[in-house]
């Protein structure tokens, strides 16, 4: 029989905060479990990076516990639970019952690798998310286990951490205020006593990451960056409350930092620096607000060489499939519709700048949705209509991939059909007609705002009340004008175009 072992992992180096990053600092973990003591370490630098959404390098550390001790039934446990990335709707099924399959072939044969009552909820609450029916109903079954257990052990910060985790990813149709709410109470338990655990002060920001909550975010946030400063993702994650107050200078820091970790990894395995991806569209976007547009230009530009690269790439392993194939293609579209909507340089060089050839359907609705703004915003009606054609083909195919790679987000959906909706409303005219544009608008700026808040830039490239309040700037109508940007900087705080025309709009008045 084994020794149960209550082993903690202080993830911290023994120089001082001035000293540079050690690769120790991911965060402040434990976990007891019946594992060999020579697989602790392994085991829990991976439960660390499992809360910091470090995947791969989590799934690594889980892979060199089992190498150390193969029947360390919670190592497996740990390289399934990173096939699972709940807070954005996806999962790999497969690939984790080939984690579990490793470590019994049957439920009952892993249920007996686990020596203890709480490992065997474990295992069984990751059996419950990968068992049978329909991804929402095992959510919901997940979350349902990880309940009981977290009552069963209150004083697990793990079975709350993950708990709550459960709970933000319940919310399948979008941010519901309720939910998070619920999953922030459980960890606002667990803070006090775990105010350094990575997943507790990680997933307090994701419950907090809105306009209207952000100010609770604060503190986790803070303390985020300092416990975590070799974790990309969780130097990012700061930025998450700090873009929802408008905080731009703190938005640039921590996206500047994430992508300096993430480009020291990528140096110490041989790869070139990392010019698209996640972080950089938030500080593409943030140096955006600040009006810091040669800034903004280098990463995008750096992002297109490596876009093009990919697509090279591609064309030369035409069985390559997948969305990751093509991550920084649709990475490239996105930045650059951003570079255009919030520099507003409809003539710069970046309007002429083509997709790589290939089938990106995501990627070439972006590209074609701004191209239409951008043939709009120039007077060039014809060319924007053919613009928008292409975008209503766009829109198809878009659709149709994203059904046929699962995607879980059903907001890419709205927003594909808003983005559509808009260009039809500014062009379904022969000649410009204010009040029937204008009308059309306010149809899709309603539907926006019924749309569940997301944290981020705005995922519709220009949002539509700032679009309406353009126009009713243009047709000297500042009351309607300062309406529309006020609500545009409610969904959006501190966007920079929407401040300068709110004091347009009630300087007019």
């Amino acid at each position: 029989m084994k020794i149960l072992l209550g082993t903690w992992l202080l993830i911290w180096s023994s120089v001082s905060w001035a000293e540079p990053t050690s690769p120790q600092q991911v965060g402040e973990v434990g976990f007891a479990n019946s594992g060999a003591a020579a697989a602790q370490a392994e085991f829990l630098r991976g439960l660390a990076q499992l809360h910091n959404f470090e995947y791969d390098d989590a799934a690594a550390h889980f892979r060199e516990a089992q190498k150390i001790d193969p029947s360390f039934a919670m190592a497996y446990w740990g390289e399934a639970m990173t096939k699972n990335h709940g807070i954005w709707h996806e999962q790999d099924r497969s690939a984790a019952l080939q984690v579990l399959g490793r470590l019994g072939a049957t439920s009952a044969a892993r249920q007996a690798k686990a020596p203890t009552e709480r490992e065997k909820l474990y295992l069984g609450a990751i059996e419950t998310l990968y068992g049978d029916g329909s991804k929402e109903e095992r959510d919901q079954k997940y979350m349902a286990d990880m309940a009981r257990l977290y009552q069963r052990y209150p004083t697990d910060v793990d079975a709350a951490a993950f708990y709550a985790l459960a709970i933000l990813s319940s919310a399948e149709q979008g941010r519901d205020f309720a939910v998070y709410m619920r999953a922030a109470a459980v960890l606002e338990e667990a803070f006090p006593l775990h105010p350094r655990h990575p997943g507790v002060v990680h997933y307090l920001i994701h419950s907090y990451d809105d306009p209207i909550h952000a100010p609770l975010g604060l503190r986790p946030a803070r303390i985020y960056a300092q416990i975590a400063p070799d974790a990309g993702h969780a130097q990012h994650m700061t930025s998450h409350i700090f873009l929802a107050l408008g905080m731009w200078d703190e938005v640039v820091k921590s996206n500047e930092t994430a992508a300096a970790v993430v480009n020291h990894h990528r140096e110490l395995g041989g790869k070139p620096p990392g010019f698209c991806g996640h972080y950089n569209e938030w500080l593409e976007y943030a140096y955006l607000q600040l009006d810091r547009i040669s800034d903004a230009r280098r990463v995008l530009e750096g992002c297109r060489g490596q876009a093009e690269r990919q697509a090279a790439d591609l064309a030369a392993r035409p069985s390559a499939k997948g969305n990751r194939d093509s991550a920084s293609i649709d990475s490239y579209a996105v930045m650059r519709a951003h570079f255009l909507t919030s520099s507003e340089l409809w003539q710069d060089e970046v309007a002429q700048w083509s997709l790589p050839d290939g089938a990106f359907p995501l990627a070439r609705f972006a590209f074609d949705y701004t191209d239409a703004l951008a043939a709009y915003e120039n007077s060039q009606f014809s060319r924007a209509r053919d613009a928008l054609a292409r975008v209503e083909a766009d829109a198809k195919l878009a659709n149709a991939w994203l059904d046929q790679s699962n995607e879980g987000d059903p907001g890419k959906r709205s927003n594909i059909a808003l983005m559509l909706d808009q260009l039809r409303a500014l062009l379904s005219a022969p000649k410009f007609d204010a009040r029937a544009t204008l009308g059309a608008l306010q149809i899709v700026a309603t539907k926006e705002s019924a749309l569940p808040l997301e944290f981020g830039p705005p995922p519709i490239f220009k949002p539509t009340e700032e679009l309406l309040g353009e126009l009713y700037l243009q047709v000297r109508q500042p009351v309607e004008a300062r309406k529309a940007f006020a609500l545009d900087l409610a969904r959006a705080p501190g966007r920079r175009l929407a401040e300068r025309d709110l004091a347009r709009a009630q300087g007019a008045l």
